[in-house]
């Protein structure tokens, strides 16, 4: 099925995550794309992956339970590990398919593709979009949508001038919880009312960030890595921590949080600063640990966000937390990590219609067993214990990609318009790539309107 439809226009990356353990999810999932055996139809998509390494199978997983999708190609650098291994998976699933080293290869070659996913590393982001894109493909594009501003708006500007659809993977946007947040809770019920403050974090241990190895007798050679702009196999497989290549910890999973902070307050930030460094990983170009605060103007007033990306201790994990004068919202993609609490001074008989609706579930409070005055005095400021909500709404079992990657198959088929098209993860990009200029700087950066537009 080829599209004609122009745009109009939401298991995670794991920062430096290995992939042995998705490799293995995805050869023993008896059910994996059982719809490549069956009988074709006209809703089938002819589709190729770029990069099979392990956020390209994360994605690979996420499209199994996807009817309608056919794998014909994939295409990765990395022949004697990444592509034969995923080739071989695919092949045994039942998909027709051919693999490739160089993606233009592949283009010149597949002439029946209608979309390509493309999760190569950042820098090599913005030319495979523009070339697929020029090729007359749809494009599902990992975020980081580029390493570089120039390099988000090149994608803009070619998917402008090709028609094609470019989703750009910040899946959240798709996920159903969010979307229950933002349009029932924050537009709809409005429970927070003007939002002041939010903070949010991806804290991950020492052990989650030691360098990747590579398996005996896969190394490439040296000529080929220079080829596709890496120094060595080391640097290869841990390319989000070196300049030019990806652009760190902020960036690699900050963005996807950031990127809910602009949506959720419906306005791009006006000014950021930034604290960062080399304080642990000394072998690495990247900060590891980095702390950002920006400042937002919405039409309620100004709005200041904190948040921190840690490489050396995974306290709380990752959430975002947004705090209005009548409520809190902690809401993270993580499973059954999702409620809203109620000032405790505002009456609960203004939540009660949302209750009434489903929109959110008092959480029984556990009464403490009466006890004999201690005589401790409390602060006359402090406040109590605010109560607190569930918000009912899962992904129903579904990988946390999934939902992102139905949104731009049913797109492509015309059935819907994308969560994050080109324009809003070029938006995105600019908010990010700042915070590491900000810590260069050491000092505020502003930001103009027309910074956001590509």
């Amino acid at each position: 099925m080829k599209d004609t439809t122009s745009q109009t226009g939401i298991n995670r990356r794991s920062f430096l995550q290995g992939s042995a353990a998705v490799s293995a999810s995805l050869a023993f999932s008896p059910y994996i794309f059982t719809q490549a055996a069956s009988g074709a139809s006209s809703d089938d998509l002819n589709v190729a992956l770029i990069g099979a390494g392990s956020q390209g199978q994360v994605l690979l997983n996420a499209c199994k339970d996807i009817p309608g999708i056919r794998f014909k190609a994939v295409c990765d650098i990395w022949k004697a590990y990444n592509l034969k291994r995923t080739s071989r998976i695919l092949q045994s699933q039942g998909h027709d398919l051919k693999d490739y080293e160089d993606y233009q290869d592949m283009l010149a070659d597949q002439k029946d593709l209608d979309a390509v996913i493309i999760a190569t590393p950042d820098f090599w982001h913005s030319p495979h979009t523009c070339a697929c894109l020029e090729a007359g493909l749809n494009v599902y594009c990992e975020k980081e949508m580029s390493n570089t501003v120039e390099g988000a708006k090149k994608m803009v500007e070619a998917q402008k001038k090709s028609g094609k659809l470019l989703q750009i993977g910040h899946q959240r946007r798709s996920n159903p919880r969010y979307h229950h947040c933002y349009n029932k809770l924050i537009k709809e019920a409005n429970l927070m009312e003007q939002i002041t403050t939010i903070n949010g974090q991806w804290n991950r241990g020492k052990n989650s960030c030691e360098d990747l190895t590579v398996p005996r007798d896969t190394e490439m050679e040296t000529a080929t890595l220079e080829k596709y702009g890496f120094e060595s196999m080391q640097q290869f497989r841990n390319w989000r921590w070196y300049k030019g290549l990806g652009g760190g910890p902020i960036v690699d999973l900050g963005s996807h949080q950031i990127d809910i902070y602009s949506w959720f307050l419906g306005a791009n930030p006006k000014s950021v600063m930034a604290s960062g460094g080399i304080d642990y990983w000394k072998n690495h170009d990247w900060y590891d640990n980095v702390m950002a605060i920006y400042e937002y103007e919405t039409k309620l007033g100004t709005v200041r966000a904190f948040y921190q990306t840690l490489t050396t201790n995974s306290a709380q994990g990752y959430f975002e937390q947004f705090m209005g004068v009548e409520g809190t919202l902690v809401i993270s993609e993580a499973k059954g990590r999702g409620t809203i609490y109620r000032e405790a001074w505002v009456d609960a008989a203004k939540w009660e219609p949302w209750t009434e609706k489903g929109y959110i579930t008092a959480i029984e409070e556990e009464k403490p067993e009466a006890t004999e005055d201690s005589g401790v005095v409390l602060d006359v400021r402090e406040s109590p214990q605010p109560p607190a909500y569930d918000i009912p709404v899962s992904m129903e079992g579904k990988a946390y990609h999934q939902p992102h990657l139905e949104n731009f198959f049913d797109a492509v088929r015309g059935k819907g318009k994308l969560n994050c098209p080109a324009e809003i993860g070029f938006e995105t990009a600019v908010t990010v790539l700042k915070v590491n200029e900000a810590i260069e700087a050491g000092k505020r950066l502003d930001f103009k309107e027309e910074d956001f537009k590509a």
